[in-house]
């Protein structure tokens, strides 16, 4: 191998690196979790197996026939990712809807059935004619599918009528990024001339490297993944999705206890249930019909209200303690704002029981 296809082979195999280690960060560890990056990180990830499997086989033409099945197998999730990251930034989606984990699961049993029923290296041909086809149909349908998703922002962005903000450029240069990505692969599947089968590979690095660009030099980067602003809209979330919510919010307050941590926040609460600080404040405030800290203390005088009625041996000091609240004086307030009486009459009247 010469100079040139060294280098060639050296920075498309460091932009499938970088994707794989950029899709973890995604999800794990970006400082907020919004919801849609999850899908960003999937996206990455299912985007860097592809790259890998086309520099390596390029350069190495004799390898096993199972990276390519493997490769295009994740083809299969590259087009699903790219929609619902974008569907769940634009309609900002805070849990995953059921219908998307069926497609999901739709899809992982028919590559992996298909995969196993007619591997690639028993069935080349099959693959080239039938299978390959089929996944660049689908990959292209769900990029269309995102790009009416984000529509606005790309009138926005090639009118120039009006200024993109931070949000959208970054948004558009995903789904552009992706669309390139996409159109020089399936040109060199129909063997267009002057283009590559390892362009693809240098477009994905070059985009990669744009995007880690963005993230290590901008000083700010919690805009770049809310496109709308970050003001209250008063708009509820649907019913199916408030249901899932409200159940998330409950099991980790419940089994975790959280409510009895005298110092927790609502980024704290919002981390558990991996959306924003801002879209958990206005679920609870437009949906529940609470602010934070009501919503906190009426799991902490619950619990108050069990520990006085089994045990009137503790002190109603102690009680406010031992559930979150961290002065007597706010435990009285907040118990009679909750119940409509003191905390000494409720631990009388259960005397009385």
């Amino acid at each position: 191998m010469d100079t040139s296809k060294e280098l060639l082979f050296f920075f498309s195999a460091l932009g499938a690196f970088n994707g794989i280690i950029l899709g973890i960060y995604f999800f794990f560890f970006t400082k907020k979790r919004y919801f849609g990056n999850y899908f960003l990180g999937a996206l990455l990830l299912a985007l860097s197996i592809r790259i890998a499997k086309s520099v390596f086989i390029y350069f190495d033409p004799t390898l096993p026939k199972t990276y390519l099945q493997i490769g295009l197998s994740a083809c299969f999730f590259i087009g699903p990712f790219l929609y619902y990251f974008m569907k769940a930034s634009v309609k900002e989606i805070h849990v995953m809807p059921k219908s998307w984990k069926l497609t999901l699961i739709f899809w992982a049993i028919l590559i992996i059935t298909v995969g196993i029923l007619f591997p690639y290296s028993v069935y080349p041909q099959l693959w080239r004619d039938y299978f390959v086809e089929l996944i660049y149909i689908q990959w292209f349908v769900y990029v269309v599918f995102a790009g009416f998703t984000i529509k606005e922002v790309l009138k926005k962005i090639v009118s120039r009528k009006q200024k993109a903000n931070p949000a959208e450029m970054w948004f558009g240069m995903i789904y552009l990024g992706n669309t390139l990505l996409f159109a020089f692969y399936f040109l060199a599947l129909i063997n267009a001339p002057f283009v590559s089968y390892l362009s693809g590979s240098i477009i994905f690095s070059f985009i990669l490297y744009m995007i880690i660009s963005i993230l290590l030099y901008r000083k700010k980067t919690d805009d770049l993944f809310l496109l709308n602003s970050p003001k209250y809209s008063g708009k509820k979330i649907d019913s199916a999705e408030e249901t899932i919510l409200l159940q998330k919010l409950e099991n980790v307050m419940v089994e975790k206890e959280l409510y009895k941590n005298p110092n927790l926040t609502l980024q704290d609460l919002s981390k558990e249930v991996t959306i924003s600080s801002h879209q958990l404040s206005q679920f609870l405030n437009n949906n529940v019909g609470k602010n934070f800290t009501s919503y906190v203390n009426e799991f902490r005088i619950n619990e108050a209200c069990k520990i006085i009625t089994s045990n009137n041996k503790l002190t109603l000091e102690s009680v406010g303690y031992d559930v979150g609240f961290n002065s007597k004086s706010t435990f009285f307030v907040a118990f009679k704002k909750h119940t409509g009486t003191t905390p000494l009459n409720y631990q009388l009247q259960a005397s009385l029981v």
